[in-house]
């Protein structure tokens, strides 16, 4: 590819916080950015090229985004992929990850069923379109199961523990899976939580980050840790299941890989032609084709970040090095309120004289109760010490000390 200005451009269905930090990491590159989003001035509004309005499912939008861009992308799955596919084909532009792709990942049963057929480790589950269904599941795979939405679900949203076939109703109703069936999973009794950025590029070149811990509370991500606190084995493991997950799934760019680490298998999931390894058993729980909360860190503590690795991937440019630089922690900013007020964050200017610590603001007008406003981030160069668990602990303080006025 030879430069020009201008240069090539990206199209993002989405403008939200990950399209945002996509528009910051094109920019050096000598690419331009234009989003589709349906709110007026969304957050990446500020930092790319354009916005166009519309709904992520409206033909004329995306018609008119691949119209101007050599290349689509999406940061958000309620991107639909039939329309996609449509614009692809009239106009010409291709769309990375594929839209067959995505349609794979809006869906939790088509999700496990691929995985399943190649022979990457999940727990058991069972599909499941009413009460009864969810009952025969439970006494199947044993109570408690998880219960997920097959559609529409994230952050934690769309998916509830039942515990008893007595609640099986109340279940379904809570994940709203009228609309769309439900899928029963073994209850994984997990030593912790990981994650794993993956990429394919041109050629169908693939790499991975490292791995990295991913810290929950009611369902939702509050911290990561970079390296994980696990041994060298289960990380290269986990490097393994999702490097098989690349090879499952079409088209290029980075894709968020969360798995589950215990310390030994037992009933609660299958091999699915894996042998059972020593120091721990990774299973797969879901998958998110394209920049993930779980990689944010890298921004400050890899040599690429996960956003400038996905502008390169989709666009058929050379990856950069996965490698991570220091250990690097990070911690999500959440609305603290009661009730959706105007966003003001107070005590920045304390954070940010804190050594290697990193302030990202997303730019999102209004706050909301556990709404993902911005992260922290603190590398093990800038802070002084290589130490996870302090890091760990100085990020969680740091980020504590911001509050909503």
């Amino acid at each position: 590819m030879r430069l020009t200005s201008p240069g090539p451009t990206l199209g993002v269905v989405g403008g939200g916080q990950l399209g945002r930090m996509l528009g910051e990491a094109a920019g050096p590159l000598g690419v331009s950015v234009v989003v589709s989003d349906p709110t007026p001035d969304c957050p990446a509004s500020p930092v790319v090229a354009d916005q166009l309005v519309g709904d992520f499912d409206d033909y004329g939008t995306l018609r008119a985004l691949a119209e101007r861009a050599d290349v689509l992308t999406y940061e958000i799955e309620l991107a639909d992929p039939d329309t996609l596919a449509a614009v692809s084909e009239e106009t010409g532009t291709p769309v990375h990850p594929t839209p067959d792709t995505l349609r794979t990942i809006q869906d939790k049963l088509v999700q496990n069923e691929r995985f399943d057929d190649a022979g990457v480790p999940l727990p058991d589950y069972r599909r499941v379109d009413d009460a009864e269904d969810l009952r025969d599941a439970g006494d199947d795979l044993g109570w408690p199961v998880m219960l997920k939405a097959r559609t529409g679900g994230y952050d934690g949203r769309g998916n509830v523990p039942v515990a008893n076939p007595e609640d099986a109703e109340a279940a379904l109703a809570e994940v709203g899976a009228g609309e769309g069936g439900a899928l029963a999973e073994r209850m994984v009794d997990f030593d912790r939580e990981m994650a794993i950025i993956g990429v394919r590029g041109a050629d169908g070149e693939t790499d991975a980050f490292p791995v990295t811990e991913t810290i929950h509370e009611d369902e939702i991500m509050r911290e990561t840790v970079s390296p994980a606190r696990t041994d060298g084995a289960v990380r290269e493991r986990a490097r393994e299941v999702a490097l098989d997950v690349l090879d499952a799934l079409e088209g290029r760019g980075v894709f968020g890989i969360e798995l589950f680490e215990r310390s030994s298998r037992s009933d609660d999931g299958r091999s699915s032609g894996h042998r059972p390894r020593a120091g721990g058993e990774i299973l797969l729980n879901e998958v998110a084709p394209r920049p993930h909360n779980s990689g944010h860190w890298t921004i400050e503590g890899a040599v690429t970040s996960q956003f400038e690795q996905h502008v390169r991937a989709v666009l058929g440019l050379p990856l950069g090095s996965t490698e991570r630089r220091c250990p690097t922690v990070m911690a999500n900013v959440l609305g603290d309120v009661q009730e959706p007020t105007r966003a003001e964050l107070t005590g920045v200017e304390d954070l940010l004289a804190a050594d290697g610590t990193h302030l990202h603001w997303y730019g999102k007008r209004e706050v909301r109760p556990l709404r993902k406003m911005g992260h922290v981030t603190l590398t093990a160069d800038g802070a002084g010490t290589r130490d996870v668990e302090e890091l760990l602990e100085r990020v969680a303080e740091r980020r504590d000390d911001l509050t909503f006025a």
